[in-house]
């Protein structure tokens, strides 16, 4: 008598909705199964299933919550991060992880997003077999990422379409230590991708600063002036050139105070004839896109002064480094991370080009400044 034949067993009948508050307890429980550690807590759920700048789906069955999908929606740019993906035992082997992933890159992809990042230990080869069968690519890794001190692959997919003509250069990403160091940070980037040999520090962000300030800003301490930031480099041996559509005092507009606005006028006078007493060359006009691509293919670097505003929803006057741009976006080194120990979200990042306009436009004045950065002489 021959053995029977084992049937393979009919997929499950499920569907896939929003995450909603009622959702939390069968998540926690769900986290629990699925992780031995990096869990997410009870807080962290209720947090995200209100929250508006994420996609959070869940697969369910008769009642029977199957798994979810959690991803982040980095506001002003065009790029998601798969943040968890998990399925229960009851779900296994039916798809549903598929599902959950192909339907949070749709929605992202909706949102405007244009890729999908992601994080998965080296060891997880069912789940990279997953990533790389919907068509994720490995481009890097974290070493000792989890609580395990296991490492990470980093993984990425274009959801929405390929962008063609992409002109990168390689830059290592330096995250700012204090909210007022945006503008050395994005210095030190752009240095360190021109010149191997240097290594981003904390006692040169700070010495930056200290040459760059323009002390006053807002209600708390001084941003970098741009004419300052190319002197502070060029010091250092790079050569310098600095966009600036405005001749009168920069930020003035962000303080009340008559005698800090004098301070400030004074900085500012003072960097512009240090820079024409050094040879800084300022072009008083506006820069265009073409510029920007111009001088990334021409082998520089390019810092753009942004309003953090489409990011945060806060009018801050923020540096970042460009590294690369291609037909649809920008692609941006943001030295403000918004996780600490995952910094993946403020590299490269995508942002669409007329995002970046509206964006490279700061204040009353729209004051669009970049500094151009060359190797070292």
């Amino acid at each position: 008598m021959s053995a029977p034949i084992p049937v393979p067993p009919e997929p499950l009948s499920f569907q896939i909705r929003p995450a909603e508050e009622r959702d939390i307890d069968a998540l926690s429980e769900l986290e629990q199964a699925s992780f031995s550690g990096d869990r997410l807590s009870r807080r962290r759920f209720r947090h995200w299933v209100k929250a508006d700048n994420r996609v959070f789906l869940v697969a369910e069955l008769d009642q029977t919550l199957l798994g979810y999908v959690l991803v982040l929606l980095r506001r002003g740019t065009r790029l998601a991060r798969l943040y968890s993906l998990a399925v229960g035992t009851a779900g296994r082997g039916q798809g549903v992880g598929k599902a959950l992933l192909t339907a949070a890159e749709d929605a992202s992809s909706h949102s405007g997003r244009l890729y999908m990042r992601l994080e998965v230990a080296e060891q997880n080869s069912a789940a990279i077999a997953l990533y790389k069968q919907l068509g994720y690519r490995t481009f890097g890794s974290y070493a000792n990422y989890y609580e395990d001190a296991g490492n990470a692959l980093r993984m990425q997919k274009r959801i929405r379409y390929r962008p063609e003509n992409l002109h990168t250069v390689a830059v290592p990403w330096y995250g700012q230590r204090t909210e007022f160091t945006c503008g050395p940070a994005a210095a030190m980037m752009a240095m360190a991708g021109l010149d191997p040999g240097y290594v981003p520090n904390a006692s040169d962000e700070l010495a930056l600063w200290r040459e760059a300030t323009t002390i006053f800003m807002t209600s708390g301490h001084g941003g970098c002036h741009p004419i300052g930031l190319a002197l502070a480099m060029q010091k250092r041996g790079f050569t310098c050139e600095v966009y600036l559509n405005q001749s009168s005092t920069l930020f003035i507009d962000s303080v009340r105070n008559p005698k800090k606005k004098a301070v400030m006028e004074q900085v500012d006078a003072d960097f512009r004839r240090e820079a024409e007493s050094s040879g800084l060359h300022i072009v008083e006009q506006d820069f265009t896109q073409g510029q920007c691509q111009h001088w990334l293919e021409q082998g520089a670097l390019v810092l753009l002064l942004i309003s953090t505003y489409r990011l945060d929803g806060k009018k801050v006057p923020h540096w970042v480094t460009l590294t690369g741009m291609d037909a649809e976006c920008f692609y941006v080194h943001d030295p403000d991370a918004d996780d600490e120990d995952n910094p993946l979200d403020s590299q490269y990042l995508p942002i669409a080009r007329e995002e970046i306009s509206l964006m490279s436009s700061f204040g009353k004045e729209k004051l669009r400044t970049a500094i151009v950065i060359k190797k070292k002489r």
